[in-house]
């Protein structure tokens, strides 16, 4: 940790030497905030600071932004391609798999931290945004941009770091830890389904898919059914329900799943910690982190992530935007879920993959590819493609008990990409990659070889 710390301090002190940084960050909810928090410290600290929103780098963003001939802050993303950044002065903070260790690199798998779920891009941006302040690097628990923190546990959120056990573990743990001293937030155990601030009780757990429950999600008439059961009104809000009747919901919905041989990781997952923004409007989406970082990903997968950066900054205009995308993104999430019902998820002997060409954005094919998850073989990784303006998108999400097994996506996803002239990389249980166009084959053919490989060794 000290050491991790100390290197904070370093990049701080390099990026506040420089009179203009240009933040360059990936379009997602973690990538939205940690963005957020380079641009705004920077800002504070009398640095001239532009922001870039991108999907992936490639050669092409990469040369757009050597043209630009300024330095640059890459938060949530940057670590995959450190051998392209060839004549680009940077500072990089991201918690994806690196190609190698660098100086001007944050990176908590340089310092033996797993980045799929101890420290997110957001966090580990917020640590070096606590050295940056008025032009000089410092360490004042009074002036230290603890302000920003709220929106750097979303971020963990939204890259789905608390999943595993439904709480956030390792370093963020200590940002939690500091966020509760600070009253910055709050922390509750509760359900950890969608919509708990802003829906009736009776939506919250029709459009719930996580874990996917029978007769429940998206079924209306058996959740009315359940609440009247239960003797609970369906029409009002999961925060205004009574602490008894909350726990004849769960008990129910742990009952229900059980009886339908959901795995037992994903039932204890339902109920666990969920983040407060204290300072947020209550009944809002910004109040709890999981619906802030759902509103976040809304932004950013219709290409309107300077949205999500107005949310996270308190704009009331942008907030509004963002409501309007939210309804969209369900809309199209459940349009995508129909089509992967009616063409199928074909299996190979090691993997299972489905191809929804133009009929699902490649933006969000790998939340549906997660929200299918159990339609199909949960003892293979999932592989998603769609069509892309770079070529073929490709999402892969697996189960944590695969990852126990030996797989990780991030390492096959690389392999099989670059074999076939693309590029991949991500985390162990969540990888993307790009491909040329007419190469999917011969890359399952690849990625089925190297995730049996994984399995067997």
């Amino acid at each position: 940790m000290n050491e991790l710390l100390k290197r904070a301090a370093e990049l701080a002190g390099r990026i506040l030497k420089n009179e203009e940084v240009l933040v360059v960050t990936h379009i997602d909810a973690d990538g939205i905030t940690a963005g957020t928090i380079a641009h705004t410290s920077l800002l504070r600290a009398g640095v001239e600071s532009g922001i870039r929103f991108v999907k992936q780098l490639d050669e092409s963003e990469i040369e757009a932004i050597k043209d630009e001939n300024t330095f640059v802050w890459f938060t949530d993303i940057g670590s995959g391609v450190l051998n392209m950044l060839d004549g680009i002065e940077f500072a990089i903070t991201d918690h994806h798999l690196p190609q190698s260790h660098h100086p001007m690199q944050l990176n908590p798998h340089d310092f033996g931290y797993d980045g799929a779920f101890e420290l997110s891009g957001a966090t580990t941006t917020y640590l070096v945004s606590k050295y940056l302040r008025n032009g000089r690097t410092l360490f004042d628990y009074e002036n230290d941009n603890s302000d920003l923190l709220p929106i750097s546990i979303v971020g963990a959120v939204g890259d789905l770091q608390d999943s595993r056990w439904g709480m956030l573990k390792g370093l963020n743990r200590e940002i939690v830890m500091e966020g509760l001293r600070k009253k910055q937030i709050a922390v509750l155990r509760d359900l950890r389904f969608f919509g708990k601030q802003t829906r009736p009780v009776a939506k919250m757990l029709e459009y719930n898919s996580d874990p996917f429950i029978p007769g429940i999600t998206a079924n209306e008439s058996g959740v009315l059914n359940l609440l009247e059961s239960l003797g609970v009104d369906p029409w009002v809000r999961w925060i205004d329900l009574e602490i008894e009747k909350k726990r004849r919901v769960v008990s129910a919905l742990v009952s229900l799943a059980m009886d339908f041989g959901i795995p037992y990781t994903s039932i204890l997952r339902m109920v666990g910690e969920c983040y407060i923004l204290v300072n947020e409007e209550e009944g809002t989406e910004k109040r709890d982190a999981m619906e802030f970082s759902t509103l976040l990903n809304a932004t950013a997968r219709y290409n309107e992530a300077e949205v999500g950066m107005g949310v996270c900054l308190g704009d009331e205009r942008a907030y509004r935007r963002a409501r309007t995308l939210l309804q969209n993104h369900r809309k199209n999430l459940s349009d995508g879920i129909r089509f992967v019902d009616r063409e199928g998820i074909e299996e190979l002997e090691n993997i299972q993959y489905f191809h929804a060409g133009s009929n699902i954005p490649d933006t969000i094919v790998g939340i549906v590819a997660g929200m299918c998850f159990y339609k199909g073989n949960r003892e293979k990784p999932i592989i998603a493609f769609a069509e892309s303006d770079k070529g073929v998108k490709v999402s892969a999400r697996a189960t944590y008990r695969l990852v126990e097994r030996g797989v990780h996506l991030a390492k096959a996803l690389k392999r099989a990409a670059e074999a076939v002239g693309g590029v991949g990389g991500g985390h162990s249980v969540a990888a993307g990659a790009t491909i040329p166009e007419g190469r999917e084959d011969e890359f399952l053919k690849l990625l089925d070889r190297i995730i049996g490989e994984q399995l067997r060794g």
